[in-house]
Parts: structure tokens; C-alpha cells; sequence
């Protein structure tokens, strides 16, 4: 049985008006309060309500119809039921400049330090866990949505990566040139070579010039570690150069982060953010999604798993394609951390060993990765 998902009140009243039956309905977070004739006015079948807002009054009767009733969940600092994706300005929320105090009001350090208290990991209650769960499959539905006909590429990297340092330019660059060719960059949504990823996504179409320019100034704040600052910057380097727009419409990319590794500030370049609680979650779904390829920028444990992740995923088709596995830096994969030379060793008569390339040419990458269909 397919089920239609309704995320915004203009789409419910679309519906409404053009005198279709609520049947095999998905409502996801809405304020239904001004709809409550109409809901009993119709028949509500196999219809789901995730965290609406409804008259209690009613909610008995919508049961008895057929629906099943998810309420909202209160007592928890974020929202179990979502409709989206965040924004950066929803996870920046209680952020003032001027004011180094605001980062413990902000939204995103309220819902880390809520992780934190009720035990990380290992929550030390079954409401946490439930609420986290709820979220973390909102947010992987809204992600689905947002991946669908678009071609994802991915840069993985280390954290550590400073923004004074020339790696932290050259992945901006890559993910500049991709986004420029209608490719999404997604990264893990953090720091360092992650935050790199989206800069070069939000000057796609900008001109060189304005693009160092914006480097040099992120530069002044090289460290994610002054959290304060580092922020501020990044916020006013978006004022000074907003998005550009093409084709009617504005360049995206997607950060990945996760509340496991929240002492790490969420990059706000990117556009879109799927934030989740389960890392093992995050993980799997960012290499998924990424059917255009993967470029590994030189990192430590975390990059290397993914190496190797992403290369049991081309091995064993688990996605139902292959794609692009790019090692960027020569000198690291093969002297460094030689991940290049044993995954060449595993993929060697396979489909996919073709597919996997070790370069210091960014012309190289970007011709490789624009050249590949699948």
C-alpha cells in the first residue's frame, strides 16, 4: 500500500480543495487545529498523523476511523517528528554576535548537551531512545526526498584540517567545480575538510576572485576550536557573498553531521543538514547517497573507515551501483596511511577497480568524477 505524505498545510489544502479523499495519508509535524471538520468530514483510512497538532476533542473519533495517532513528544529539546531537513539558521537559533555566552543557548548545543546528559549512546531512558529513533527516521525520510534525481558526490576528510591551510583550499575548489557542473556536494557536515566541501558549494558560480577572497577571510579564524569565532566568521562571509542563483534556482549542497561528535560546530555553509543521533546511521546513509562518488581527502580513523566502507559497498553492489572512489593526495594514501595500495589489492578483477583513482590534479578529479555515468 503506497502512502501519500503530506509535509506542508498548502499541499493538505491543494488536496482538499480538489475534492480528493483523505485515504492513505502520511501527515508529517502539522498544525491540523483549523482542519478539524474537514478531518471529520472525510474518511481517513490507513491515514498516519506524525507529532500533529489536532483537537484533542477529535482525536478519538480519527482513531475510530482508522488512523493511527502519533502525538507530539514533549520534555525533549528537539522536535521527534520532522518535516524536513534543518536549515542552518535552525540549528544556529539562540546565536548572537557579540555575545561568546550564546553558544550554550544555541539550539544545536542545547540538543548536544541533552545528548550528553541522558547518557550519549546509551540513553538511560526507553522515551530517549524511542524520540531519538523517531527522529533519526524523520530525518532519513526527508533526506530520501531531498537525494531523489539529484547526483551526489561526497568528500570525506579530516577535521582537524585548519582553514589557513592549502588543503582546506583545494577541497573547496573541487567541491566549487563539481557544484558548478550540477553535481551536490554532501560531506559529514563538520569542520575541517567537511566544512571546506560546502564553501566551495555556496560560491559555485562565483568568481575566483571572490572566492579567495572568502577563504582569506575565513582564514583569520582558522580553528574550529575558538567555536565562537569560527562561527562569527563564517556567518559574515555569508552576508558578504550570498548564494548565487541559477536557472532560477540556488546552489545546494547536503552536511551530514552528527550529535555523536557535537562538541565539533556543524559547518553552516552547507544548505541543507541531516543531523542525526546514530552515527552508524549517518555513516552508511552519506556513503549511499553518494552514487556519483566518493573523494577521500587525507584524514585519520574516521576517513579510513569510510574508505573502507565505501569500498564494501562498490564490492558487493550493495546500492546497486558502483561509483567513483578518488584518493586525494598521493604522498598520504600511499606513504601516509596506504589505503589506496590494499583496497586496489581487494578490488583487483572487480568491476569497480577501475573506478578508483589516486591523484594530486584537481583538473583530474573533476574530469573523472564529471565523466563517470552510471
Amino acid at each position: 500500500m503506497k502512502l501519500t505524505e503530506f509535509e506542508s498545510l498548502d499541499v493538505l489544502q491543494k488536496f482538499l480543495d480538489n475534492g480528493d479523499k483523505l485515504n492513505n495519508i502520511v501527515f508529517q509535524s502539522l498544525d491540523l487545529s483549523d482542519y478539524t471538520l474537514q478531518l471529520l468530514s472525510q474518511p481517513l483510512k490507513n491515514c498516519i498523523f506524525l507529532g500533529c497538532k489536532i483537537d484533542p476533542g477529535v482525536v478519538d473519533e480519527i482513531i475510530y476511523k482508522g488512523a493511527l495517532v502519533f502525538p507530539p513528544l514533549t520534555g525533549i529539546p528537539y522536535k521527534a517528528f520532522r518535516n524536513s531537513l534543518y536549515t542552518p539558521e535552525e540549528l544556529l537559533e539562540g546565536f548572537e554576535k557579540n555575545s561568546p555566552e550564546s553558544l550554550d543557548k544555541m539550539f544545536d548545543t542545547k540538543v548536544f548537551n541533552h545528548f550528553v546528559d541522558m547518557g550519549r549512546t546509551n540513553p538511560t531512558s526507553i522515551f530517549e531512545t524511542f524520540a531519538r529513533s523517531l527522529h533519526d527516521h524523520s530525518i532519513t525520510d526527508s533526506l530520501e526526498e531531498f537525494v531523489e534525481n539529484k547526483k551526489i558526490v561526497a568528500i570525506m576528510g579530516g577535521h582537524a584540517v585548519k582553514r589557513d591551510e592549502p588543503e582546506f583550499k583545494n577541497v573547496a575548489e573541487i567541491s566549487k567545480r563539481l557544484t558548478e557542473k550540477d553535481f551536490v556536494m554532501t560531506s559529514g557536515g563538520g569542520p575541517g575538510a567537511m566544512e571546506a566541501t560546502h564553501v566551495g558549494g555556496w560560491f559555485a558560480g562565483r568568481s575566483d576572485e571572490d572566492f579567495m577572497k572568502a577563504i582569506n577571510f575565513l582564514s583569520q579564524t582558522p580553528d574550529y576550536k575558538e567555536r565562537f569565532d569560527w562561527i562569527s566568521t563564517a556567518i559574515e562571509v555569508k552576508k558578504r557573498f550570498p548564494l548565487i542563483e541559477r536557472g532560477g534556482k540556488t546552489f545546494e549542497s547536503l552536511g551530514i553531521p552528527t550529535w555523536l561528535y557535537g562538541h565539533e560546530p556543524p559547518t553552516i555553509f552547507a544548505t541543507n543538514i541531516a543531523k542525526y543521533f546514530a552515527n552508524s546511521i549517518r555513516e552508511d546513509g552519506l556513503l549511499a547517497i553518494a552514487k556519483s562518488g566518493v573523494i577521500f581527502s587525507p584524514g585519520s580513523a574516521g576517513t579510513v573507515q569510510e574508505v573502507f566502507q565505501d569500498g564494501a559497498q562498490n564490492h558487493y553492489v550493495t546500492e546497486g551501483v558502483i561509483s567513483p572512489m578518488v584518493f586525494f593526495g598521493k604522498d598520504f594514501w600511499t606513504n601516509k596511511l596506504p589505503a589506496y595500495d590494499l583496497l586496489k589489492r581487494i578490488a583487483k578483477g572487480r568491476e569497480y577497480e577501475k573506478l578508483i583513482i589516486i591523484t594530486d590534479d584537481i583538473d583530474e578529479i573533476v574530469d573523472f568524477i564529471s565523466d563517470y555515468k552510471y
